[in-house]
């Protein structure tokens, strides 16, 4: 900047210099010669002579400053013909493309970012005295990264109509790596202690050969800072840097970099006090701010106390409050007595909450879930409530919270909200392929947030090979002010099992319609009740033991063909608990959901069913890029009440609980886990053949002398999974995309048994041709288990999962399926 000053003072010093031979004269007229771009108009309002002006050197001299000051120009000459003053210009050329050649570390759009804070913009004029200065701060940032041979050179090309081309040519040469890092002046840890906390590295494991030891700037002082917290939490009160050194080798390609430290000695807590104005809450503070005497001192503990003080008085409308902890230390006996200092300044009230970013979903969606009113006092745990409340409805990827003071208001704050939405729809495609189903396939259509306006709408009209299926449904998150919520369903379905992927043979046809309202009790629970009505026709079911006490009490014995139908009305209760940070892609909080769905006693049947599932998110990091999910998952139901002949109802066999393929157990083909299918081969009523060569028909009972056991799982009544994942940050994703994709590392575990089982009737019994073992199905120890990796993308034609698993322990029979790939998925 210096040298440009001085430059522009020798060519103005240079320009007026013919004016200033001549006297004092009054001017009788005013030109500027040598414009092109420039209008003539636009550079008259830089030059502050008029005609009549009776005008001096000096004058002059500032004129031309002055038309030096709209960066319009690289040279300016005044000059005088009689009364006339005349400015000879020459404009500076105009910047018609930047272009960059060679630059790998640099993306173009930092370029560019860089270039505009220095008016280096397309379609402005080119300052060249820039153009150094642009060299040197380039090259210094390669430097900054370890690059010291870098070299940048910046290519003025010029063009017709006097434009330019700037080509910026890096030539970034190969990062210095680090050959060496030393810590000096340490005695209470070791060099290989302190040095684990270094993100920088001079030494990598064998097996880490994609990472480099690269030296960056920004990255040491990071570390830096990082070695000082490591000491101050332990204690060390007085613990420096007292120098760093960053050599290079002679041929500029290693680094060495030596930090010396003063440890200092070890500091405990002698006691903690409170001063300031308190607002009437110095008990509450003096309990929040105390630290038990005797304690080594450790920083971080003090700042979080100073966070923690400064949100309790956000709670009560102090925006701003400020907490120092000012340390009294005495040298004699190595303590420390800390005192929080608090001024928690004016109380303020929100003006206004508005939104951004929601370019779909309507404000008052936004705006219901606030817990923070405006015209209310300002409490920051209400803000980040709502933030948490918006998160969790997944309709966005990222949610952002400011608060900006309202000028010449001191105690009024406007409170913005902004929001990346993410797609809320989803297309329920399904594929998949096991070694067994070979290719799966299943469609669909749902959205969450329709029309934006937060409710869910879906409709599903899909047909296959084994399924037909119509529905219809409808929920009202806010059916009432008070967060009520109502929905509604109407469906349609055929079902052939024979023909769907490891289940038994039957057919199916259901058509129904039922509806719920839920009740929030507070910000974290909820309860619901729902009713419903649904008529259920089942026929052709292949004739197997498990489901002869069920079927057989409903069965025609003239026409076993014939099929029977239910009329079945049913109510639902569930409870919700979620304290999850976010509805898609949680990483922290749980949530547990207990349901009950049970038919009424003047139903054709009478059974229930009940499910409890719990997740629970911890996070590993303070990013919370690496948390670990734990879950669990318990079902059980039954048939309950007797028939007009006096024989207890059981369970459907088509409301059975199956386990299997990517929503319980990866690894393992859909509904291949648990109880298998047992066929007797005597006295049986006749019944369709069996395309699988096995005994058809519907047992009759007693009698039986021979079984064969099927390669197909029935389910059963009572289910457990569970599974414990490690979830880590996506390699080679941008971070603009954390909140999008999700990579873990999963262990599933689930088993599934029938507690009506009888083995003991069976177990003796000859087992004949090509059956599968027979088991105890009432034992609910025979539980599977399955390693993998899973990556799922919430896709702009909804969420999609991969994934890659591999049986650790299966039961013979049981069918695996590495590979599966799922579209709408629920996460």
């Amino acid at each position: 900047m210096t040298f440009k000053k001085l430059l522009v003072s020798a060519m103005v010093a240079a320009a007026v210099s013919p004016a200033y031979a001549q006297d004092d004269f009054v001017v009788d007229n005013i030109e500027v010669r040598g414009l092109q771009r420039v209008a003539l108009g636009a550079a008259l309002t830089y030059i502050p002579v008029r005609v009549g002006d009776d005008i001096s050197e000096l004058q002059i001299r500032s004129a031309i400053k002055s038309l030096y000051s709209s960066t319009h120009f690289d040279y300016i000459e005044a000059q005088r013909k009689d009364n006339t003053l005349i400015f000879q210009v020459s404009e500076r050329p105009t910047i018609a493309d930047i272009t960059f050649e060679g630059n790998n570390d640099i993306k173009d759009e930092q370029l560019e970012t860089s270039l505009q804070d220095n008016n280096i913009v397309a379609g402005e004029p080119l300052d060249r005295t820039t153009i150094s200065g642009i060299e040197k701060g380039l090259e210094d940032f390669f430097h900054s990264v370890g690059k010291y041979n870098a070299k940048v050179e910046v290519e003025v090309i010029e063009l017709p109509r006097n434009r330019v081309e700037l080509q910026m040519n890096f030539d970034e040469g190969e990062a210095a790596e680090i050959a060496q890092i030393n810590i000096v002046g340490n005695k209470a840890y070791p060099d290989e202690l302190l040095l684990d906390t270094f993100e920088l590295r001079d030494s990598l494991p064998w097996w880490n050969f994609i990472s480099k030891k690269k030296y960056q700037k920004e990255q040491l002082s990071g570390d830096l800072e990082t070695l000082e917290s490591f000491y101050r939490d332990r204690g060390y009160l007085q613990f420096s840097i007292d120098s760093v050194q960053v050599s290079m080798t002679p041929d500029r390609e290693g680094i060495y970099i030596t930090v010396n430290v003063d440890e200092g000695e070890k500091y405990r807590v002698s006691g903690t006090d409170v001063i300031g104005d308190l607002k009437g809450h110095g008990d509450i503070v003096k309990q929040i701010a105390t630290i038990k005497e005797g304690t080594l001192y450790n920083a971080a503990q003090v700042t979080y106390i100073e966070e923690a003080l400064g949100r309790f008085y956000g709670r009560y409308g102090y925006a701003y409050p400020e907490v120092r902890a000012i340390p009294e230390r005495n040298d004699d006996d190595k303590t420390v007595k800390l005192t929080f200092s608090i001024e928690p300044g004016k109380r303020v009230y929100v003006r206004r909450i508005s939104f951004e970013g929601n370019s779909l979903t309507q404000d008052r969606v936004l705006r219901r879930e606030m817990r923070q009113l405006e015209g209310a006092w300002l409490s920051d745990s209400k803000i980040e409530q709502g933030k948490v409340r918006l998160e969790r409805l997944g309709f966005f990827e990222t949610v952002e919270t400011s608060t900006e003071k309202v000028n010449g208001q001191e105690d009024q704050v406007d409170i913005t909200y902004k929001v990346k939405e993410q797609p809320s729809g989803s297309f329920n495609a399904g594929i998949g392929y096991g070694d067994y189903s070979g290719l799966q396939l299943n469609a669909g259509v749902q959205q969450d947030n329709f029309l934006g306006t937060g409710n869910r709408a879906g409709i599903n009209v899909s047909s296959s090979r084994f399924n037909k299926n119509f529905s219809l449904s409808y929920t009202d998150p806010y059916f009432t002010i008070n967060g009520v919520s109502l929905s509604g369903q109407v469906y349609l379905t055929e079902f052939d099992a024979g023909r769907a992927e490891n289940l038994i043979r039957y057919n199916q046809k259901t058509y129904g319609a039922s509806s719920s309202i839920g009740f929030p009790v507070d910000e974290i629970n909820s309860f619901n009740f729902g009713i419903g009505y649904k008529k259920q026709e089942v026929s052709n079911v292949d004739g197997y033991e498990q489901i002869r006490k069920f079927y057989s009490a409903f069965l025609n014995r003239d026409n076993p063909d014939e099929g029977v139908g239910f009329d079945i009305y049913e109510f639902n209760a569930g409870w919700r608990r979620v304290t999850l940070n976010r509805g898609r892609f949680p990483t922290s909080g749980s949530s547990q959901r207990a349901s009950i769905e049970l038919s009424a006693p003047f139903s054709d049947i009478q059974y229930f069913r009940a499910n409890y599932d719990f997740k629970y998110y911890l996070p590993l990091t303070d990013d919370e890029q690496w948390s670990v999910l734990t879950r669990f998952n318990i079902g059980y139901g039954n048939g309950y009440g007797e028939d007009d002949n006096g024989n207890d109802y059981l369970m459907p066999f088509w409301e059975s609980f199956r386990v299997g393929g990517q929503g319980d157990l990866r690894g393992f083909e859909a509904n291949t886990v648990g109880p298998r299918a047992i066929y007797s081969s005597a006295g049986q009523i006749g019944g369709p053949p069996n395309p699988s060569g096995l005994p058809s028909g519907y047992p009759e009972g007693q009698g039986a002398e021979r079984v064969q056991v099927s390669q197909y799982a029935v389910g059963g009544n009572a289910k457990m999974v569970g599974g414990i994942e490690l979830i880590v940050p996506t390699p080679f994703v941008d971070e603009g995309m954390r909140n999008s994709i999700r990579t873990s590392v999963f262990v599933d575990v689930g088993t599934v048994w029938d507690t009506e089982f009888d083995y003991d009737r069976y177990k003796n019994l000859e087992v004949v041709g090509n059956s599968q073992p027979l088991s105890d199905y009432s034992d609910p120890g025979e539980f599977r288990a399955s390693a993998g990796v899973s990556v799922q993308w919430i896709s702009p034609m909804g969420p999609l999962t991969f994934s890659l698993g591999r049986a650790l322990k299966e039961v013979e029979g049981d069918e695996t399926q590495v590979f599966s790939f799922n579209i709408g998925t629920t996460f």
